[in-house]
């Protein structure tokens, strides 16, 4: 399960404990939850939030970095992530911007070379998936595949899977 944390919620002084009560009260292993950040935590203390992070880590956490600034590139290399989400203010125009395919392509292959995951936000047309098969980007998110939906429709969706993309 991938959770989105605040940076107000993430800076709190028992955040690891309150994560790790919350996984002993619904009987999960930390490698069962996913945490997604953003790179405003880094802002405040970065030093506090990469202790933070490497404590949620040693509870078997993933940890999945995402922004569109990637303002804190001297800490990727400290911060214990396994994830990267590419926002989708860079995917919009990869196929007519050559900015964008390039940071795009860049973000991609600095996370491989880091044994990261790389995952694409707002994907929505055919030409974005071609785009980024082509870069190798590990996993895709957004209308293209599927727009929300109540849980009983996604049952139906998950059911029948040679009908979307």
């Amino acid at each position: 399960m991938a959770v989105n944390i605040s940076p107000m919620h993430f800076q709190r002084g028992h955040f690891v404990q309150c994560v790790q009560a919350t996984l002993d009260k619904h009987g999960r292993r930390g490698e069962q939850l996913e945490l997604e950040i953003t790179e405003s935590l880094l802002l405040h203390n970065a030093e506090q939030a990469i202790d933070t992070l490497c404590r949620l880590k040693a509870l078997g956490v993933r940890i999945a970095d995402f922004g569109t600034g990637f303002s804190s590139l001297s800490y990727l290399k400290r911060l214990p992530i396994d994830k990267i989400k590419i926002d989708r203010s860079f995917i919009q125009e990869i196929a007519t911007d050559p900015h964008d395919a390039a940071i795009t392509q860049g973000i991609i292959s600095m996370a491989h070379h880091l044994s990261l995951t790389v995952v694409a936000e707002g994907v929505e047309t055919a030409s974005q998936v071609d785009f980024l098969k082509g870069s190798r980007c590990d996993v895709f998110q957004g209308y293209y595949f599927a727009k929300p939906m109540p849980y009983a429709e996604i049952e139906a969706f998950l059911s029948h899977p040679a009908s979307h993309p």
